[in-house]
């Protein structure tokens, strides 16, 4: 056996991920409102860069709406009192909510200093996460006082806060009401397990009443307020900038860049003569920070342009979502759009995740139209969004009485819609779509 030494030449090729690269990788993976925080931080750094914006914002519909299954044990009843009505539109919080209350009560101010304690105890829920024992060693008080500040905290609005349980919060409302209602107060005290899974038959031979009054007793609690606080956490709506819309214009679809999304980069003039000038090193500082605007701008027009094709590709591949709405949504992956637009599936999801564009059915996010398709071969593919779409729409038209189980809605989904989805699939959608099952579901009156 013989062996050959010597020097071999071997060529390869690899790509050098510069820092011109790298920028322009997360320029195309911002926002819009997370590119103007980069551009403000850059225009600090560099003297060359005048950077403006003018943006139109738009308010986000969210594409996963609450539904009536959202919150399946508790509802706050459509006509009752509103204490929202009458929280100032400064956004007060909860606490100061209430230390406005205590201000304008007559107290001595030891019980005072013991209440305003309370008051900033509550959670973001309107509960004290602790005993009456162990807040009365925080504040070393003697326990009976401070009882006495949780009944003045739970004396004032909104009702139920200052409880350390859901069972006394709602006991807390029902005094506030004046309901003198005994199943009322026995379902609370004692059953609230069993309300939670809708075992409404087990209530009624504990308590010894019919279904129908078990009934009428949970569709009273489902009025009540579970976290009477969070009604001053409400989540503030939230407002983007499109990134590209969609019109139909002259029966085709036109796909645009929002130029209220394009910030606005120019090099400073004053600035820019420094170049002429006679010091070597004040020459190098200014062309450096003159190219790094250079690939600033080009960075960002490389990541509108890329933009725009992706887009152009779905409305391509998503012609009926435009055309009818949501429910005709087919499936489409990043592959689908990587392999038609010539780039990698990985720049395809940098170009939109965070992105919105605004149709005539509202503003969504372009990761929005990427979905798997469900059911075989044999029937067509439908996309998971068109048939959690469908899905609670046949729960929200159901008899109550006798609501539809999963299998059933697998039946009807695929004898009238031709979605061939098994009963596993259409249980897991629900629970995305936070619905109960039938038997949660059902009504006895």
């Amino acid at each position: 056996m013989s062996m050959d030494f010597g020097l071999y030449q071997q060529q390869s090729m690899k790509l050098i991920m510069t820092n011109e690269l790298r920028q322009a990788i997360t320029i195309l993976q911002y926002s819009v409102s997370e590119l103007n925080a980069y551009l403000h931080e850059q225009q600090l750094e560099n003297p060359l860069m005048d950077f403006t914006n003018e943006q139109v914002l738009v308010e986000t519909g969210t594409q996963d709406r609450l539904s009536m299954y959202d919150y399946p044990s508790f509802h706050e009843g459509e006509n009752d009192y509103s204490l929202l009505d009458h929280v100032s539109d400064e956004t007060e919080g909860l606490q100061d909510y209430v230390l406005n209350q205590i201000g304008m009560i007559n107290l001595t101010d030891h019980m005072r200093r013991i209440v305003t304690y309370l008051s900033l105890s509550l959670d973001e829920n309107g509960y004290l996460a602790h005993s009456a024992l162990e807040l009365a060693e925080d504040m070393t008080e003697c326990i009976s006082d401070v009882q006495q500040g949780i009944a003045i905290i739970q004396s004032l609005e909104p009702y139920g806060i200052g409880a350390c349980n859901l069972k006394e919060c709602l006991l807390i409302q029902l005094t506030h009401m004046e309901v003198k209602d005994p199943l009322t107060e026995a379902v609370i005290k004692n059953h609230l397990d069993l309300l939670a899974k809708n075992k409404y038959k087990d209530i009624a031979k504990k308590e010894n009443v019919s279904l129908e009054e078990v009934q009428y007793v949970a569709d009273f609690i489902q009025t009540l307020n579970p976290k009477p606080g969070a009604l001053f956490h409400k989540e503030l709506a939230r407002y983007v900038v499109p990134d590209v819309t969609v019109s139909l214009i002259n029966d085709r679809f036109v796909v645009k860049l929002n130029e209220e999304s394009r910030p606005k980069i120019r090099i400073n003039r004053d600035y820019k003569r420094l170049l002429t000038n006679q010091e070597q090193h004040v020459q190098t500082y200014i062309k450096q920070k003159y190219d790094q605007v250079q690939w600033i701008t080009r960075s960002i027009e490389q990541r509108h342009q890329t933009i725009l094709k992706v887009m152009k590709c779905i409305v391509q591949k998503q012609y009926s979502f435009f055309k009818h709405g949501p429910a005709y949504l087919e499936p489409m992956t990043l592959k689908d759009i990587s392999l038609e637009v010539g780039i990698h599936e990985s720049t395809v999801s940098r170009a939109t995740v965070k992105k919105y564009v605004q149709t005539s059915w509202g503003l969504y996010e372009l990761k929005y139209f990427f979905n798997a398709a469900v059911g075989k071969k044999t029937f067509s593919a439908a996309s998971s969004e068109r048939v959690k779409i469908y899905l609670k729409r046949l729960i929200n038209e159901e008899n109550k009485q006798k609501p539809l189980s999963d299998q059933k809605i697998a039946d009807i989904l695929k004898k009238e819609y031709f979605m061939n989805v098994s009963r596993r699939t259409v249980a897991k959608y629900r629970e995305e779509l936070h619905i109960t099952s039938s038997s949660q579901r059902k009504r006895f009156s």
